[in-house]
This record gives structure tokens, C-alpha cells and sequence, in this order.
């Protein structure tokens, strides 16, 4: 018995610190620099993202924040929202690509927004909220890179990219996915409720197509046998009369 509660107390040390283990993995692995939500329709207007910044380290906080728009497909109209304890810098840059709006040609879009001044503590995380005027319509999703810098002096970089079919990289960058845009109607794009339209009127045309085919072939069916029925009846109607005057 003593053997055996031995063997079951080992096997619960060790199943305690495995699951601490993962536990602490987790937790570490979801400490990134995220936006939210996860996902806007291309070209929206008038809404709010959100950068979530944990601190990571255990003896330092967070005292700067630093996010890079893309350029390339930028972001219109950005305003900050004020943050108790932090200074917000927003600096612009010359669009090599102007974008035509409703409003006018826009030259010049938000190119990084850096927070200063104020603290996020170990085991806290501060939300930092971006108002935007449009998002672009030409791109499947927004590349963030942000900069972390600790009291301690050390950078955290969140700018990696992962590819294709490949793991989450060990600093990921924030990703905004940009989904098809709504109809007004509905959740369908005009393009793809065109497509399901065109789609709907070949397959009745195709059923129409069948239907009158398979009328014609049972038409055709009925006038042979009817034909087949007279041949018959003429052939005995001949057979008898040939009888007839034998008889």
C-alpha cells in the first residue's frame, strides 16, 4: 500500500507541474499585441479599432507604445481617443498612391501613432482606441507593427508576418482581416447576389430544359404504341377477312 500511494503522489506531482507548465505556456503565448475586433467589411466607415497592450514582464512596465499604419492601403480620417495618463503623437505621411474620396483627392494619411508618458504594470494590459474614418476597400487585411518599449530599456518588436500554412510567429504583428463588403440588404456582396441570381436562372433554365425534354420523349413514346396498337389491329382485321371466304 505504501508503494502504491507513493506511485499515486509522484504521478500527481507530475500531472500538477505538466499543467502548470501549459498554463504558463498559454499564458505566454497570448500575451501579444492584438487589435480589435479581429475584423472589419473593406471600406467600412465611421468605427473604432482597438490596440490591446499586455506587459509581459514581471519587473518592468510598458512605457511606450508605438503603431505603424500601412501606407499602402491606409487608413482615412484617424482620430485618437484621449488616454488618462498618456500623450498620443500622431504623425502623417505623403501617400505615394493619393485616394479619391466623396469628399476629394487624400494625400496624406496617418502613418504612426505613439503613446508616451504613461505605465501598464505586470500583469495589466491598457486598450488604446483608434477612430477611423473609411478603411480601404482594395486589401484582404491591415498589418499593424507595433513597438513595445519596457521601463527596463528592453523593445519588444510585434512585426513579424506569418506566411501561408505556416505557425504564428513568435512576435506577430496585430492583424485587422478585412471581409467582402454587405449589401444593404443583406450579407451578400452585389457581386456574389448576382452570381447566386445567374446561378438560380441556369439551373431552372436546365430544369425547364429537362422538363420539356421528358415531355417530348413521353409523347413520342405514346404515339409509338398507339401506332403499334393499330398495326395490330389491322394485321388481325386482314388475317380474318383472309379467313372469311375459306370459311
Amino acid at each position: 500500500m505504501s508503494a502504491y500511494r507513493t506511485s499515486l503522489r509522484r504521478a500527481g506531482t507530475v500531472a500538477a507541474l505538466t499543467t502548470a507548465g501549459v498554463l504558463a505556456a498559454a499564458g505566454v503565448a497570448s500575451a501579444h499585441v492584438t487589435v480589435h475586433p479581429e475584423s472589419y467589411a473593406k471600406g467600412a466607415t465611421d468605427g473604432v479599432i482597438t490596440f490591446r497592450v499586455p506587459n509581459e514582464e514581471d519587473k518592468a512596465s510598458t512605457t511606450k507604445v508605438q503603431v505603424y499604419l500601412p501606407t499602402d492601403h491606409p487608413v482615412l480620417g484617424v482620430l485618437v481617443t484621449p488616454q488618462n495618463g498618456w500623450t498620443a503623437k500622431v504623425t502623417t505621411s505623403k501617400l505615394k498612391t493619393p485616394v479619391k474620396t466623396d469628399d476629394g483627392t487624400i494625400t496624406d494619411a496617418v502613418s504612426e501613432i505613439t503613446w508616451t508618458g504613461g505605465k501598464i504594470g505586470a500583469g495589466q494590459f491598457e486598450d488604446f482606441n483608434v477612430a477611423f474614418g473609411q478603411l480601404p476597400d482594395d486589401t484582404d487585411q491591415l498589418t499593424f507593427k507595433t513597438l513595445q518599449t519596457y521601463s527596463d530599456g528592453d523593445v519588444v518588436r510585434w512585426i513579424e508576418e506569418a506566411a501561408a500554412g505556416a505557425d504564428e510567429p513568435e512576435n506577430p504583428a496585430p492583424v485587422l482581416k478585412l471581409t467582402a463588403k454587405e449589401s444593404e440588404d443583406g450579407d451578400e456582396t452585389p457581386a456574389a447576389s448576382a452570381s447566386t441570381a445567374a446561378t438560380a436562372t441556369k439551373t431552372t433554365s436546365a430544369s425547364s430544359s429537362g422538363s420539356s425534354s421528358d415531355s417530348t420523349a413521353r409523347g413520342l413514346g405514346i404515339a409509338g404504341l398507339v401506332v403499334g396498337v393499330l398495326g395490330l389491329a389491322a394485321g388481325a382485321f386482314a388475317v380474318v377477312r383472309s379467313r372469311s371466304p375459306r370459311s
